[in-house]
């Protein structure tokens, strides 16, 4: 038996799976939460030492007869966040994370400072947005110029995962993307953005090196093997953000998958062979953590509409779910803009949701449910024909999230995409991403990637859907009705 492991270090908890490639099968998984910091300034920030404490706790849980077995690691970690190190390699700062947007203004003035929004996007291939890493540097060197002085080393979270487990600065392709100062098209630092965040810092030492997704960042560290109880010889990857292995967890490395996956919020990402950029900032233009790009769209509010819905009329998830399922689609007329924590895409930074379109009979539990569901999947459509709009050709939908437990809701986005959809065995697509980019930089199974994934990612045939004849063309006019509505409500929401 020889075990790969994958670590996601996530918004909410660290997870770790523990994979037998032999055997095909996940032998142990682990879990270890933590807290969000919250501030009315849009700060969202964790302790690094979080991060830490969390592999440690996660590893502890694993049987040692399993940790014995492990031969390599693979990271994944919460995009975007900022953590920046002193020469000792001790943290300055709280981490600022994706979520985080405090540092609007900055974004603004950094954007200004390039000559607009043309211009950034002619020189990274995205924007400047807030949560991106490029505003939260800025930000502490305004506010905080004698920390700022200090900085020897500036990393992301799965960058700084690595480090305790290798000693090692160094970043990869995939995550360096959504800092705003990395070029996507060429892969290397941004030297006009860097230089505007800051003419006189020593950037080349600053900035870690940006090492090949499939390449072995190191062995552990003696403290680190002690910590986890391994063997000093297991090997680090690269790894990589959240969703980048997450694309390869559920087998997005090949031209036209597409992954969607419905949390609270919801994301959708394709993979493509050249580099797909949007200048008005909707879809996040990133490379991938494979070797090729991984343009992607991030909704704010997904399975929050059916939460607020459940927790409205008592239900659990099996009740609502019945209740919406007896009524036709379009609700009978009802719409729900499911715009909750405002909304990306549209960008609404001031939307709300919104019910609309009741007659006196159609005021019911059951149209409220239906229009629910439906508005979730009406958003990712959005999303969908952005990344069409773009050239991508979706050939099939890969179904993730707690969304993709629900059997209505997995037909339902098959029906509104008009796409196949399929659903991975292994829920945990972002640590077992890891996991596979792990065995793939080890070179025990071969440097072809797409026969990797496709040798050892497996779909539950039980849960795969496909569109129905008709019933597409159905969902159609719902969807236009839902458009016609966030269109006209847009001077209120922008």
């Amino acid at each position: 038996m020889s075990i790969t492991a994958g670590l996601d270090v996530g918004t909410q908890s660290t997870k770790l799976v523990c994979y037998d490639s032999d055997a095909r099968r996940v032998v142990a998984k682990a879990a270890a939460t933590y807290v969000l910091v919250s501030r009315d300034d849009g700060s969202r920030e964790q302790e690094a030492s979080w991060f830490v404490d969390a592999v440690r706790g996660c590893f502890s849980q694993i049987p040692a007869d399993i940790r014995s077995k492990i031969r390599a690691i693979g990271v994944s970690g919460q995009q975007h966040g900022f953590v920046p190190l002193d020469k000792d390699g001790n943290v300055l700062a709280p981490v600022k994370l994706w979520c985080d947007t405090s540092t609007a203004k900055e974004c603004a003035q950094l954007t200004e400072r390039l000559g607009g929004s043309d211009a950034v996007f002619e020189l990274i291939g995205n924007q400047i947005l807030p949560g991106y890493t490029a505003g939260k540097v800025v930000a502490m060197k305004n506010r905080n110029p004698e920390r700022y002085a200090r900085i020897a080393h500036i990393l992301l979270p799965h960058d700084y995962v690595n480090y305790y487990l290798t000693g090692r600065y160094v970043m990869e392709a995939g995550d360096a993307s959504g800092t705003a100062f990395f070029d996507i098209r060429t892969r290397t630092w941004s030297r006009p953005v860097l230089e505007a965040i800051d003419p006189d810092a020593d950037w080349s030492s600053l900035l870690p090196d940006i090492v090949p997704s499939s390449s072995v960042v190191g062995t552990l560290t003696a403290k680190a093997a002690r910590d986890l109880g391994l063997d000093r010889s297991v090997v680090v990857s690269a790894g990589g953000g959240d969703n980048m292995m997450g694309a390869i967890g559920t087998g997005c490395v090949t031209s036209g998958r597409m992954t969607v996956s419905m949390g609270t919020s919801g994301t959708l990402f394709g993979y493509s062979d050249m580099p797909i950029a949007d200048p008005s900032g909707r879809l996040a233009g990133f490379c991938s953590s494979t070797g090729g790009w991984l343009p992607l769209l991030c909704t704010m509010n997904c399975t929050v509409a059916t939460e607020e819905v459940r927790k409205l009329f008592d239900m659990d998830v099996v009740a609502l779910d019945a209740l919406a399922a007896d009524e036709p689609i379009g609700a009978r007329g009802v719409t729900m803009l499911p715009y909750f924590n405002g909304e990306r895409s549209p960008n609404y930074p001031n939307g709300k949701a919104v019910l609309a379109g009741f007659m006196l009979d159609t005021m019911t539990k059951g149209t409220i449910a239906r229009a629910a569901l439906e508005s979730a999947v009406y958003s990712l459509r959005y999303g969908l024909d952005s990344f069409v709009g773009l050239g991508f050709t979706p050939t099939a939908i890969v179904l993730t999230g707690g969304g993709a437990n629900s059997p209505i809701w997995r037909q339902m986005v098959s029906d509104v995409f008009d796409l196949p959809v399929t659903i991975p065995v292994i829920g945990e697509s972002a640590a077992f991403g890891a996991a596979i980019q792990a065995l793939w930089a080890s070179g025990s199974e071969g440097d072809d990637l797409s026969v990797i994934a496709y040798d050892h990612i497996r779909m539950d045939e039980q849960k795969a859907c496909m569109p129905r004849e008709g019933v597409s063309a159905a969902y159609k006019e719902s969807y236009r009705r839902f458009l016609r509505y966030s269109d006209v409500l847009s001077p209120i929401f922008s």
